[in-house]
């Protein structure tokens, strides 16, 4: 097998370390099980990476600026709804179906891991603005920040029941009921 392109090799060791993520603890991957998952060598991953907790913010990076960009192509789309209610849930749903490695990433940011909560506060920060900037193009822009805020916590409170495999909410129903409310109430609001 022919030795991967450097431009490529942070690809390769993110993916391998989310792959072993979807299994197991960060704190119980070691550096030398994503090198072997990688198909690389730890020289290599050493090279790349010296800490897992690089390889993590990468893949924070990775996760939140593919959630932007997807965001950005779903909002500017002209010829989907993108209106309000259609906003909220759009944020709500892509959230929620994408807990992946954002559970690892949450646990490092609460169990201490200052350089990862505050990538998360600013990533929040820049998300909530976006969102918010979208909402006020589609509303008269009075609550654009509490209901960016609002959609963003919605989605915290969901993704939570769904790690806990709560079974006295159902998270799909929880989102189509979510979408009709801030339907009625920005038809209310226009009124």
């Amino acid at each position: 097998m022919a030795a991967p392109r450097k431009e490529n090799v942070k690809d390769i060791i993110m993916d391998a370390t989310v792959e072993l993520l979807e299994n197991q603890a960060l704190d119980d991957i070691s550096l030398a099980k994503i090198a072997t998952t990688a198909g690389i060598s730890k020289g290599t991953l050493y090279y790349h990476y010296k800490t897992k907790e690089d390889i993590l913010i990468d893949i924070t990076n990775r996760f939140l600026d593919q959630q932007w960009d997807d965001f950005l192509i779903w909002v500017d789309n002209k010829e989907k709804d993108t209106s309000l209610h259609r906003l909220c849930k759009y944020v709500i749903e892509r959230n929620v179906k994408y807990v992946g490695p954002r559970y690892h990433l949450l646990s490092a940011a609460f169990l201490g891991n200052e350089k990862i909560r505050m990538l998360f506060i600013d990533r929040y920060r820049e998300f909530q603005q976006l969102i918010s900037t979208k909402i006020a193009e589609r509303t008269d822009g009075d609550y654009a920040d509490y209901l960016a805020w609002t959609a963003l916590l919605i989605s915290d409170g969901l993704i939570i029941q769904k790690l806990l495999n709560n079974e006295n909410l159902d998270v799909d129903e929880f989102i189509v009921r979510t979408d009709k409310l801030i339907e009625v109430l920005s038809t209310l609001n226009e009124q």
